[in-house]
């Protein structure tokens, strides 16, 4: 109430105010990753606890305030759901043997004539198939790093193929959790998102082959080459698993969904259900009980080789947690700073030098990488900007696969090449190499926000609310304000 004893009007924020606010996010973050090294979900309620004391300082009641939490946290209801199911997909498809013919045979396709070009082939298969790049990084990784030194390989180059294989997949997996983040924080589900993804990775990719497969012919010059490494591995995953071609049927069936337009969740369980299949018919271990127990838990595995064990103790609906409430928590904070209107007035801001949709795509990736160093942690440079421009791009009528590949193009790939963020960290710790070290040869992770930028004012990654993208000359010659949003943004109480 105010002075007269009448209830407080709330107000617009100032713009000191609402990044009072994203500073003491910041803040929070900083010490919790950077001095501490905890997970980021405590610092990231601290923020939340920031944001609420600012929206009473602005005149909301906490009825308003925490209605505002549980309209955030029911934009993500459905990626919750799907990050849930796809925990159970990855125990099953473990259990099952799924996962494990997937990295066989990519073991099988390493040969030392060609081998960054195996290398980035059989991390984005491991990625792909696990969802996880830190545990491609740490087990593949690991294995690949010590071939190439035997082998005589720069260890930069062989680093750069590793992150470029293991980002890859961390980017277009839909088991992956920050591929299930991105399109939450915008606005879409994951299958629209991966699709649209496409074009523009594909390409980026293909040009990764190329520049690896010339690094190759430069640095190999043949002689005996110690595979004993790959022989092991492999050894071990034949000895575990019935291995069989039809081990492979599950992800095809999840991909021809995809390509059905069949809706993400049916489509995920449908990969949960072959998986289930195959698994019976196949491994002689697997029983409704085990199934049961990896779909919950996760897929167990103790052979005693550190890189086997460290890839495949993975998946189960508990294990998923972490990135689910990671979510959860995010939306709090990103509810609380729509309706009070603190995230308008710092994107207001920022998108007035955003005037193409291009240029707005640009700016967001930009963001991401900012709160990459600033917030260094993955799934921060991914929420924050995520939830500052949702709005923004409905606002101009673009479609919320526009924002969350713009997220994926910035936020997941280039964390890895700052030092400081928890990926950079990681990665030094795993495989003894610096971001200095390796970075020039980390190819997918620099240039795939570069051509982002350039393919949206192409046009490519660029679309109207309908999912049309848009032509060059409609980008370039500015009219795109486009059609906007059916409903506007809710006005000031």
């Amino acid at each position: 109430m105010n002075a007269n004893g009448k209830n407080k009007t709330p107000r617009m924020p100032k713009i000191w105010e609402a990044l009072l606010t994203l500073a003491f996010l910041v803040a929070m973050l900083a010490i919790g990753i950077i001095i501490y090294g905890v997970d980021p979900h405590v610092p990231m309620f601290l923020g939340v606890i920031g944001a609420a004391l600012m929206a009473l300082r602005l005149g909301y009641k906490w009825s308003e305030i925490e209605k505002s939490m549980m309209d955030g946290i029911h934009k993500a209801l459905q990626s919750i759901i799907i990050l849930a199911i796809i925990g159970i997909l990855i125990g099953v498809w473990l259990d099952a043997g799924t996962v494990p013919a997937m990295i066989y045979y990519g073991l099988k396709i390493l040969k030392p004539s060609i081998f960054f070009i195996a290398t980035l082939l059989i991390c984005s298969i491991t990625s792909l198939a696990t969802g996880t790049s830190w545990g491609t990084i740490g087990t593949m990784g690991v294995a690949l790093m010590g071939i190439g030194f035997g082998l005589g390989m720069s260890p930069g180059m062989t680093a750069g193929a590793i992150l470029s294989g293991a980002y890859f997949g961390d980017k277009m997996s839909p088991l992956s959790d920050t591929t299930n983040l991105a399109p939450a924080m915008a606005g879409t589900d994951v299958m629209t998102h991966v699709k649209f993804m496409i074009p523009p990775t594909a390409i980026v990719y293909g040009i990764c082959i190329v520049v690896f497969g010339v690094l190759g012919v430069t640095q190999y010059h043949g002689g005996a080459a110690d595979m004993s490494k790959v022989t092991e591995l492999s050894d071990a995953l034949s000895g575990m698993f019935n291995i069989n071609p039809l081990l492979l049927l599950p992800p095809v069936v999840v991909i021809v969904a995809v390509a059905c337009k069949m809706p993400a969740i049916p489509g995920i369980t449908l990969g949960i259900l072959t998986g289930a299949a195959v698994g019976l018919i196949f491994q002689p271990h697997c029983d409704l009980g085990t199934l049961f127990s990896c779909g919950m838990n996760g897929y167990v595995c103790e052979t005693g080789i550190y890189e086997i064990d460290e890839l495949l103790n993975s998946g189960g609906l508990m294990n998923m947690m972490f990135s689910i409430s990671m979510t959860i928590i995010a939306m709090m904070f990103g509810g609380i700073m729509e309706d009070t209107h603190q995230l308008e007035v710092i994107v207001n801001r920022l998108t007035g030098l955003a005037k193409r949709p291009a240029s707005l795509v640009a700016l967001t990736e930009a963001t991401c990488v900012a709160s990459n160093a600033l917030m260094p942690e993955q799934y921060i440079s991914i929420v924050v900007p995520g939830r500052m421009y949702a709005e923004e791009y409905r606002r101009r009528g673009l479609a919320p696969q526009c924002l969350s590949n713009a997220l994926e193009s910035a936020g997941t790939v280039s964390s890895c090449l700052i030092p400081w963020n928890t990926c950079g960290v990681f990665i030094l710790g795993t495989l003894n190499i610096g971001v200095a070290q390796y970075a020039p040869y980390a190819i997918f992770n620099w240039l795939m926000p570069i051509a982002a930028i350039a393919m949206a004012f192409m046009g490519f990654t660029v679309a109207d609310k309908n999912g049309v993208r848009l032509t060059k000359k409609n980008i370039n010659s500015g009219k795109a304000r486009l059609e906007p949003a059916d409903t506007a943004a809710a006005p000031v109480k």
